[in-house]
């Protein structure tokens, strides 16, 4: 039961970033800006950082199988 919470954890971990790009009326916008780049930008550069982290965390939480 443990390994298949496991591998469910790990699918929505995986989906998350497609999610959060995918619905792209959440960040059409340019305000805020960071560092003078509009934010419809710099949010989709955060989501690569972001989903490093989370494929980390998803292959942590699989294992060796």
């Amino acid at each position: 039961m443990a390994g298949r919470f496991r591998l469910i954890a790990s699918a929505v971990l995986l989906v998350l970033p497609f999610l959060a790009l995918l619905w792209v009326g959440s960040y059409n916008r340019a305000l805020p800006a960071l560092a003078g780049i509009p934010f419809f930008y710099w949010y989709q550069l955060a989501w690569i950082g972001i989903g490093a982290v989370l494929l980390w965390a998803a292959s942590k939480l699989i294992g060796d199988r």
